[in-house]
């Protein structure tokens, strides 16, 4: 198995090494257990658990067996793989006393599509150790970071024992829209009973710059097609004569942006709720680099809405993208083609107060009303979720605080983010239960993008933090 050649901070936007921790015997069972804490990470990491394509539905399965084994080894109880319409959703607790508090971990072992294959530099599935960082798919989205808890889990048990319960629930289906974990949710309220959910898929700002993300943003996913002609055309015999459908898309994308980079869909800003000067300027406080930041993207400006920053863009402000585009012929050569149809699938990333429904039907309306003639279009909505704020006064929010102050050195900044976790608003609805984003991912780890990759630093800075988290939320929820 490869090696981690030390655990230097991987390139961000700010490079300063961070504080040693403070040593304990956590910290020692870590350190001595470190090679085979990172081997069964490498384990996970080869099994490829694609959920949005059919032909790795039994990987996404023996996945689930995967982690099924690694709870039981961990020391968690009652560990079952629940199946569900679609992959399976893996749970397993430990209760050490009822009357202690008890932390619900949620976690994904699916993955997203590795494509465009061509652009790895190491085979997606073949984690590779280099210059500190674990390049795989999954490695920080989310197996790397689900991981974490789990070797944390082990690290307390060897050590003294829980101070709180716990809860984990690893999901299958989180880059597919997660439906059949709300199913399982509802139907298992009394089950996933708890006080707080604890969930690391997120990001901080830098390796020597902790954050803990208060805020996601919501996601509606729809894919468009655009049909013209009966059938594909000779586009010299057919060409200017009939409307061809991949120009109508390009028009119609074009049009949902005006000369500021707003949206143009009637009523799309309309549940939104501009912050104050005051949040703005909080939300600036957080170092930002914006030179090191077009560096690393290789891009020479930014891009937005008028009248905000790059960090507002990506977190507070509403956004609309095409994902993909597709049509006509994209072998190799020419041909001269007029196609009978185009698609694009298109993600809108949502703020508070906006409805995923509400937002997809606004968009389908608009989208099918700006066809121009000679095309027929057709919306189909995919998957979404709502956009959640979580609170800064809880005792577990103060916890992770002060656990990462511990293993950093420094207290975390509030920050909010641009991903979506749609369950986070599910958990809230359904069991009461606001969530700490504890996530120790950079946003320079390529998520959802070639060479995906994640600090080995990272890695057991997280293993390091959590049992912090539980020995201090145990004690904030006593009253001590």
């Amino acid at each position: 198995m490869p090696k981690a050649k030390g655990c230097p901070a991987p390139t961000t936007y700010l490079r300063r090494p961070p504080k040693q921790p403070i040593v304990s015997t956590v910290d020692t069972y870590i350190e001595s257990h470190k090679d085979r804490f990172l081997n069964e990470l490498l384990d996970l990491l080869r099994i490829p658990s694609v959920s949005a394509d059919p032909k790795f539905k039994a990987d996404v399965a023996r996945c689930a067996e995967a982690v099924k084994q690694r709870l039981e080894e961990a020391g968690l109880e009652r560990v079952e793989v629940c199946p569900t319409k679609g992959h399976p959703i893996v749970y397993g607790e430990k209760i050490v006393d009822p009357a202690k508090p008890t932390v619900l971990v949620y976690g994904h072992y699916d993955v997203q599509p590795a494509d465009p294959l061509e652009l790895w530099d190491s085979g997606p599935f073949e984690p590779v150790i280099k210059d500190g960082m674990i390049y795989a798919r999954g490695s920080a989205d989310d197996k790397g970071q689900f991981y974490m808890h789990v070797k944390a889990v082990e690290t307390m048990m060897k050590n003294g024992g829980l101070p709180c319960n716990v809860k984990v629930m690893i999901e299958g289906e989180e880059e597919v829209g997660s439906d059949n974990l709300g199913v399982f949710v509802k139907a298992n309220k009394e089950r996933l009973k708890a006080d707080v959910v604890l969930i690391s898929d997120t990001a901080m700002i830098a390796n020597d710059v902790p954050s803990i993300n208060t805020g996601l943003r919501g996601l509606s996913y729809v894919e468009v097609e655009v049909t013209g002609p009966n059938r594909d055309l000779h586009s010299g015999v057919y060409g200017g004569a009939v409307a061809n459908p991949i120009n109508a898309l390009c028009e119609m994308i074009a049009s949902l942006h005006d000369v500021n980079r707003r949206i143009t869909i009637p009523g799309f800003y309309d549940a939104v709720q501009e912050l104050n000067a005051i949040e703005r300027k909080a939300l600036a406080e957080a170092p930002f680099d914006e030179e090191a930041y077009m560096k690393d993207l290789g891009v020479d400006a930014v891009r937005g809405e008028m009248g905000y920053s790059s960090e507002e863009r990506s977190s507070i402000r509403p956004t609309l993208d095409v994902n993909g585009i597709w049509g006509g012929y994209i072998g190799e050569g020419a041909k001269t083609v007029l196609p009978s149809k185009a698609y694009a699938k298109i993600s809108m990333r949502l703020v508070p107060n906006q409805k995923s429904d509400a937002i997809t039907k606004l968009f389908q309306d608009h989208f099918t009303r700006i066809a121009p003639p000679g095309v027929k279009v057709v919306v189909r909505p995919h998957h979404g979720g709502e956009a959640a704020v979580t609170p800064i006064d809880s005792p577990a929010y103060q916890a992770a605080s002060k656990a990462m102050e511990e293993t950093f050195g420094k207290k975390p900044i509030p920050t909010r983010g641009g991903g979506s976790i749609p369950i986070v608003a599910l958990f809230e609805e359904e069991l009461g239960l606001k969530t700490v984003l504890f996530g120790f991912g950079l946003d320079s780890d390529n998520i959802h993008s070639p060479n995906e990759k994640y600090g080995v630093f990272n890695y057991f800075q997280g293993i390091k933090t959590i049992p912090r988290f539980f020995q201090h939320y145990a004690a904030l929820m006593n009253g001590k």
